[in-house]
């Protein structure tokens, strides 16, 4: 497999994933759209991951890559139909890649929260072997508000009506992160507008109880980051 990877800020990148594919012996290259990279020809890849970022999806105005970052989006996974996986901002730009929306949320979800499995996720397979509700790590303020009828709702919060989703067989976007590892936290809490966002959400000084908190559930997290993976692999590569 050779993976396409599209980052909005350095320090947010796919993570406990990178372990993953190595192990697989999968490759990947990567460009950072915010330092200026452009997306190369998507049907040299055979999958997508497209991470988070501190950008919306439509500041196309201030970042006027995000319109041929969506036009390839839609090109890999609508016209091509090949394996995506989004994180976070790259979930949000699936979303509107395919014809759904995002907005700003009502309330801004940071921090270390659950998200439940809709009745479609819990029958999906990419949440299989996954316990129900899920504990996950938050750190977003806009969200998908709508879908086109070809995607499913797989998991929801109270502040949040989709997690999760999948689009046709061959797309998943996550509005959670599963990538995270120990240093995710501290180089997240650098970028001041996530800082910001953890502050409010969470009090000043947020930033130290946070990583320590995800220091001591980060296995249980790579866990779950695993199966998911493991997951896709087989949902997208039957046997």
């Amino acid at each position: 497999m050779k993976i396409l990877v599209l980052q909005h800020v350095d320090v947010e990148h796919p993570g406990i994933f990178r372990e993953f594919f190595k192990a697989d012996g999968w490759t990947w290259d990567t460009v950072e759209l915010d330092a200026g990279e452009t997306v190369p020809d998507v049907s040299a890849y055979d999958m997508m991951v497209v991470m988070g970022g501190p950008q919306d999806v439509w500041q196309e105005d201030k970042y006027p890559w995000l319109i041929a970052e969506k036009a390839a989006i839609r090109k890999f996974v609508v016209d091509l139909g090949r394996p995506y996986l989004g994180i976070c901002l790259g979930h949000q730009l699936l979303a509107a890649a395919i014809g759904g929306e995002v907005a700003l949320g009502k309330t801004p979800e940071v921090g270390l929260l659950t998200v439940k499995q809709t009745q479609a996720g819990l029958n999906d397979p990419i949440f299989r072997g996954i316990s129900d509700p899920i504990d996950v790590l938050q750190w977003h303020g806009a969200e998908v508000v709508s879908l086109p009828d070809d995607a499913h709702v797989l998991a929801s919060s109270d502040a949040c009506a989709v997690q999760a989703f999948r689009y046709r067989d061959n797309a998943y976007g996550f509005q959670f992160h599963v990538e995270i590892m120990d240093q995710t936290v501290a180089d997240w809490a650098a970028i001041p507008i996530y800082a910001q966002a953890l502050d409010v959400a969470l009090g000043k000084g947020a930033a130290g109880r946070l990583k320590s908190e995800v220091a001591e559930r980060l296995p249980a997290f790579n866990r779950t980051a695993k199966t998911i993976y493991d997951n896709f692999k087989s949902a997208l590569r039957p046997a």
